[in-house]
């Protein structure tokens, strides 16, 4: 079965353009679309897509905004960000918010429908660009210290992984797939799954990507 997406932009010729790119893989199928935050509720309910492909700059309304709502509507949606913005708060929200991906307009198409795919399969996809931005948005959530008083030393949150879910964890860091992660480590895809649900649920995360930059920024590469 294709994947069924739903497109959601105020613009019309970009919804229309983007609409006959990926209509030309048969592996995709463009459901519908939506021009604003609203509209983009009722045709998420009425149509339940596999992927829904969410600008951040709607009328009245941000796109991160509206995330919790599309994900609630449809059970198991994937809904990734596509936009201009490359403002590392809105890359922030969008992944505190669900998003399983974040892209900008800007990308080949080809590299579109690769990351499409990925995260179909399950992954997390964040633009080149935007990977900086990324571990600034992390780096950033934490208080800096005071001149007089200096932290104390907080754990690791890696402490709390078991080996083998680092094993996983490093495996997530260097973008490898489920499947990849198996076959090097020679155990089950689905053994995998469960423990990249431990390990996202232990390091109190929403997506592979978060994982990866915890992972990155405590040196498990």
């Amino acid at each position: 079965m294709p994947i069924r997406i739903l497109i959601v932009d105020d613009h019309t010729l970009f919804r229309r353009g983007l609409t006959a790119l990926l209509a030309r893989d048969p592996r995709l199928q463009i459901v519908g679309d939506a021009a604003d935050a609203g509209e983009a509720l009722r045709r998420a309910s009425e149509l339940q897509p596999d992927l829904i492909l969410l600008d951040n700059h709607l009328p009245g309304v941000n796109g991160v905004d509206v995330l919790p709502a599309l994900i609630e509507a449809v059970a198991g949606v994937r809904v990734m960000m596509l936009t201009v913005s490359e403002d590392e708060r809105d890359l922030a929200a969008a992944l505190r918010g669900g998003a399983c991906g974040y892209l900008l307009k800007t990308m080949e198409g080809d590299a579109l429908l690769a990351a499409i795919l990925r995260a179909f399969r399950g992954e997390s996809v964040v633009a080149d660009e935007m990977t900086g931005k990324l571990f600034a948005a992390y780096r950033g959530a934490a208080s800096p210290p005071t001149a007089d008083a200096p932290p104390a030393a907080l754990p690791s949150p890696l402490a709390q992984l078991s080996p083998r879910e680092r094993e996983i964890l490093r495996g997530i860091a260097r973008g490898a797939s489920n499947k990849e992660i198996g076959r090097e480590l020679g155990i089950a895809e689905t053994t995998v799954k469960i423990h990249v649900q431990h390990v996202l649920r232990k390091l109190d995360v929403a997506s592979r990507v978060q994982a990866a930059v915890i992972a990155s920024a405590h040196g498990l590469t």
